[in-house]
């Protein structure tokens, strides 16, 4: 099936424990960051946010449109200099590049084949 995009898109989605007096710091880097990746061709757009009833945590969020854009978008040189070094700071209990299933806008969803098969 081909939703809104014409394709299933990957997410990159990191979460953070970020000390709140940290917060200033690390929101200047991964607004960096943030603009590094959506920079790249492919990258479709990205989100930085802290969660409401825990300031301590927050997460990076950034959609692309295929793994390769995913893969390109973290080749260049500020980006393995800025972005790489911030994303070894993601918490790492659980994956974090996904493959996007069900894309959903204005009440309608629409399904795509897995990347996987």
């Amino acid at each position: 099936m081909v939703g809104r995009l014409g394709f299933a898109s990957v997410l990159l989605l990191c979460r953070f424990a970020v000390d709140p007096a940290d917060a200033p710091a690390f929101l200047a880097r991964g607004t960096r960051a943030l603009e590094l990746l959506t920079a790249a061709e492919g990258a479709l757009d990205g989100r930085l946010g802290r969660a409401v009833d825990d300031p301590g945590r927050w997460v990076l969020a950034v959609r692309f449109a295929s793994v390769d854009a995913y893969r390109r978008a973290l080749s260049p040189f500020p980006v393995r200099e800025h972005v790489v070094p911030l994303l070894s700071e993601a918490l790492a209990d659980e994956p974090a590049t996904y493959e996007t299933l069900v894309d959903a806008a204005a009440g309608t969803a629409t399904e795509f084949p897995s990347l996987l098969a």
